[in-house]
C-alpha cells in the first residue's frame, strides 16, 4: 500500500473515484510526484500552479462562504512564494528564503 493509499484510507476515502474534481487533480498531481525517482523544479513549480489556479477557481465561486475563501490566503502565499523562488534570478531567491525562513519561525 502506498503512502498516498494510506492517506486516503485515513481519511476514511476507499477509493480515488471518490474524490471531488479538485481533489482528483491533486491526488493525480501528487500521485505523479511520489511515482518519480527525483522531483524537478519543473514538477514543483507545475504543482505550485496547479494548487494556485485551484484556489483561484474557489475564490471566484458565488456560492462559497467568504470567511471558507479567506483560510485559503495563506496557501496561495505559500505557493506564490514558492513559485517566485523558483523563478527568481539568485538575488531574489535568496531574499525569498530568508521571508520564508521567518514566515516559518
Amino acid at each position: 500500500m502506498s503512502i498516498l493509499d494510506k492517506f486516503l484510507k485515513k481519511k476514511g476515502i476507499k477509493d480515488p473515484s471518490d474524490l471531488s474534481e479538485e481533489e482528483k487533480a491533486t491526488y493525480e498531481g501528487w500521485k505523479k510526484i511520489l511515482s518519480k525517482e527525483e522531483l524537478t523544479t519543473g514538477d514543483i513549480r507545475e504543482f505550485c500552479q496547479t494548487q494556485i489556479d485551484m484556489i483561484e477557481n474557489k475564490w471566484t465561486d458565488l456560492e462559497k462562504d467568504n470567511s471558507k475563501k479567506a483560510e485559503l490566503i495563506p496557501y496561495h502565499t505559500v505557493y506564490r512564494l514558492l513559485l517566485s523562488v523558483i523563478n527568481s534570478p539568485k538575488v531574489e531567491r535568496e531574499q525569498l528564503e530568508n521571508q520564508l525562513e521567518a514566515l516559518l519561525k
